[in-house]
């Protein structure tokens, strides 16, 4: 039997405005697909746009995503779901004035929250949230609604895709909501929101309608009958991923990872079953259309590579760090998978939807399909460069691959559509009355659109009402340009002074090795800069006090501020601090850390036996720097930024004359790092500079001096680099070391609680006021579980104080060292009549020393400041008989 209005058919007929072209014209539908896939094609256009500007835009990434995601996908998904389920159940056509305003209401809220999540109005964001669910509601009851009394048909069930899909955009807005307060409950609880946001939204949202469609897509652009089995595999991949998403989504969202894990696999085995059945369906004839083939094939493909991945490293990872790893997967759901599934189906539909007969079709077609086999290639080869660790520029290579048959695509389906418009009259009597609505329709969507756009991108005013008032009053307006320089998370002049009404312009120069950027406070923002750019930030008339700041993540909240003070006006209840903070009221997390509690089950403290130094004189280590979260104390959970995976980082450890050959990877998505080795002597320029997210680079150096070292970021801030974990030891053995029973490594440090880089906890660590002290990165871990020796043994604990600017009086209750080696020197041997009682170390010295239990006992190792010790940093060495 024939589908209604042109919709594919249980046999994979595609026939149906031939066969019933009087009611499919009379219905609207043709000229309101048109009027929609303007839409889309806008959207997508704006999204490349928007992706092509994140190297200067700070926004880019996020508006590109989001323009893509709840634009071109959401318009195409609630067109095409109501034309597939008037087809499936063989029901009554909606009236075409109710579908317009909830296509309308949706695009219209998409753009409201796109510019009130940007220019931070939560009340415009509220409204456009809540406008978004009421369209998409209204969306869902329609295709209830339709279900009742219709006919229905063999794959009737696969409208009940479209209905979960429906309730998971519902729960993806509110989980969105969620998220926009910030993450209440620290980063593993920000991540599991996080988390299930991204999968109902791309697994729910977008992945099951994609999955319900292609059972009867794919047997239609092959021109083959579908399978028998169709229907009841249909209703059972449905059970799978709905009820698997729901599993996940819910399990995230309490960040519970094992049940996330287990219905992220229901998911992936509904999946794998949807494609069993479509690959079962290929046979030898030729498809009718080869290019939507093969990109609907390649478009699975990647879907289930990604979800085989993301169930994968969700299995194996806590939240924060498999959020990290999930992003990477992102342009493989966005553009192999979402993307490319877009581009394929319409490759199919619009020439069926919008053409008026076999010839016309055949002609759409071929325009459409024009160069389909490069345009593949380049868009699945960008995909891969972009997803794959590959070094250098790969990934921007993949992504600037997959943008060209992105873009080739709209230069294609442009023509289409203006070919289209001009046949999308009845009859040719009322030709020009008919084209002018749609025409009308699709130039104000599209002016809407753009506007939109263009005032999420403005950032809000940029003082023209001010220059008008200035004007307006008589006042003489002055003109006043100043220079500006960014440089060591400083911004120079920290302090602008000017006139009522004064017009300012700010020419702004990045001399630092670092990028900045440069955005005012309800006014204008610069592109990331790097060094040696510039740009110029016109701020009209400046009526009341502002403030400017670099929007890299901590810039801000280290200093990297600068005031713009209207003479004799300023505002009541600001103070401007001399330490560059914002004067904002902030909540400190901690209150006092709970050691008596216990630590998570299954925890295990981490190693401080320190191996021997291996024989080879080239040691070859590759550390990743990426975000993680670690229990830092007992039952407290916080994200660290690590070298290797743990904070602190590896140690390292070689004899005098060996050589290092370090390679560094930054792992991470949203931020520089670097690495310095105080063990080697080299120039810092190039070894120690900073990365960005992708990049790596070799650190050679060759240890020519023998003692305990640091290694740290050599990223600025660097104090909330190494705040946050990014440090670790290496050790030279001293020449002719003498070998003991027993070896420990010991790295003390403070811990700041809270949202790495945010204002509160940046200002814990300027007032040097830490949470906990601990060693080896975990407050009161060696209280727990101790280490071990027996009476008698001999063992030596090399220590190192990594800060960031606290050192360590190391002691060991109950026993007097008998060998003190500090920064490279023996204080202390042996042989010495002498005796001591303590390690001194000021922030990034190191050494060790050594002791003998006399008998069977528990013996307390501390950081002698009490404040410390008291806080985390103490320890327990078990001594048996």
């Amino acid at each position: 039997m024939t589908s209604i209005a042109g919709g594919p058919t249980e046999t994979g007929d595609a026939s149906g405005p031939a066969k019933y072209p009087n009611r499919f014209r009379a219905s609207g539908v043709k000229a309101r697909h048109l009027r929609a896939h303007v839409l889309v094609v806008v959207w997508l256009g704006l999204a490349l746009l928007a992706a092509a500007a994140q190297e200067t835009m700070p926004v880019a990434r996020w508006l590109s995503v989001h323009m893509f995601l709840l634009g071109a996908v959401t318009t195409a998904i609630l067109i095409w779901s109501e034309h597939f389920a008037v087809a499936l159940l063989h029901a009554k056509i909606p009236d075409e004035g109710w579908s317009t305003a909830r296509l309308a209401t949706a695009n219209l809220a998409v753009a409201g929250l796109l510019i009130g999540v940007w220019t931070a109005a939560p009340v415009l964001t509220a409204v456009s949230a809540a406008l978004l669910v009421a369209a998409v509601g209204a969306h869902l009851v329609l295709l209830v609604r339709l279900g009742r009394g219709a006919l229905g048909g063999r794959l009737k069930p696969i409208v009940s895709y479209y209905r979960a899909a429906t309730a998971a955009l519902i729960a993806g807005a509110v989980l969105g909501w969620m998220l926009s307060g910030g993450g209440a409950g620290g980063p593993d609880r920000y991540a599991g929101l996080r988390l299930a946001h991204i999968h109902v939204t791309l697994l729910g949202w977008i992945g099951l309608p994609v999955l319900g469609t292609l059972f009867m897509l794919w047997p239609t652009v092959l021109g083959v009958r579908m399978k028998d089995r169709t229907t009841k595999v249909s209703r059972w991949v449905l059970w799978l991923t709905g009820g698997g998403l729901l599993i996940a989504a819910a399990a995230l969202a309490l960040g519970w990872r094992r049940p996330a894990a287990a219905g992220l696999a229901l998911y992936v085995a509904g999946a794998a079953l949807a494609v069993h059945l479509l690959v079962r369906t290929v046979r030898g004839t030729r498809p009718v259309s080869a290019a939507a083939a093969w990109m609907l094939a390649t478009a699975t493909c990647w879907l289930l590579i990604a979800v085989a991945a993301d169930l994968a490293w969700l299995a194996a990872r806590p939240l924060a760090e498999a959020q990290a790893a999930i992003d990477a997967l992102l342009p493989v759901l966005l553009i192999g998978f979402v993307a490319q599934i877009l581009i394929g189906a319409l490759t199919y539909l619009l020439p069926v939807v919008l053409s008026s007969g076999p010839k016309d079709r055949a002609a759409v077609r071929g325009l459409i399909e024009r160069g389909w086999l490069t345009r593949l290639v380049a868009l699945n080869t960008g995909v891969a460069l972009a997803a794959l660790p590959l070094p250098g520029p790969a990934a921007t290579t993949g992504m600037l691959l997959a943008a060209l048959a992105g873009a080739a695509f709209l230069t294609l389906a442009v023509p289409v559509l203006v070919h289209s418009g001009r046949k999308a009259s009845p009859d040719a009597g009322t030709a020009g009355a008919s084209r002018r609505p749609a025409l009308w329709g699709t130039a104000a969507g599209v002016a809407l659109t753009v506007l939109a756009v263009l005032v999420a991108d403005s950032g809000g005013d940029t003082g023209e009402p001010a220059v008008a008032s200035a004007a307006g009053s008589g006042a003489a307006i002055v003109n006043r340009t100043v220079e500006v320089t960014l440089a060591n998370m400083r911004i120079r002049p920290g302090r602008i002074e000017v006139t009522e009404g004064t017009t300012l312009r700010l020419k702004v120069t990045n001399v630092d090795a670092q990028r900045h950027d440069l955005e005012v406070e309800d006014g204008p923002s610069t592109p990331m800069l790097g060094k040696g750019d510039s740009d110029t930030l016109d701020l009209g008339a400046v009526t009341e006090d502002r403030e400017a700041w670099c929007t890299q993540a901590g810039h801000r909240a280290v200093g990297m501020t600068m005031a713009i003070v209207v003479k004799d006006t300023a505002k009541d209840g600001t103070t401007e601090h001399a330490d560059g903070h914002d004067g904002h009221s902030t909540t400190t997390v901690s209150g006092g850390l709970d050691l008596a509690a216990d630590f998570s089950d299954g925890w295990q403290a981490r190693d401080a036996d320190l191996a021997p130094a291996p024989g080879a004189t080239v040691h070859k280590v590759e550390l990743h720097a990426a975000h993680t979260t670690v229990e830092v104390a007992p039952g407290v959970k916080q994200q660290m930024w690590t070298f290797g995976g743990s904070a602190p980082g590896p140690t390292l450890r070689g004899q005098v004359g060996d050589t290092f050959e370090i390679t560094l990877v930054n792992d991470d998505t949203g931020m520089g790092h670097g690495i310095d080795f105080h063990a080697g002597a080299l120039a810092p320029d190039k070894p120690m500079r900073t990365l960005d997210p992708g990049e790596r680079l070799v650190y050679r150096f060759r240890a020519e001096k023998a003692g305990a070292w640091l290694y740290h970021c050599s990223t600025s801030p660097m104090l909330q680099h190494m705040g946050n974990g990014m440090y670790g030891a290496v050790i030279i053995d001293p020449p002719g070391l003498a070998k003991a029973d027993h070896e420990y490594v010991l790295v003390s440090s403070e811990l700041y609680l809270g949202m790495p880089g945010s204002t509160a906890q940046v200002t814990k660590m300027r007032q040097n006021t830490p949470d906990a002290w601990a060693f080896n990165g975990i407050a009161d871990q060696y209280a727990k579980q101790p280490l071990k020796v027996k009476s008698g043994e001999r063992a030596r604990f090399w220590v190192i104080a990594a800060g960031p600017s606290d050192g360590i009086a190391f002691h060991v209750v109950g026993t007097v060292f008998d060998t003190v080696y500090k920064e490279g020197a023996y204080a202390l041997k042996p042989s010495d009549a002498g005796g001591s009682q303590l390690l001194d170390l000021a922030p990034a010295q190191g050494g060790f020393v050594e002791t003998t239990f006399p008998e069977a006992g528990h013996y307390a190792f501390v950081d002698h400041d009490m404040r410390h010790a008291e806080a985390g940093a103490h320890g327990v060495v078990e001594v048996s008989r």
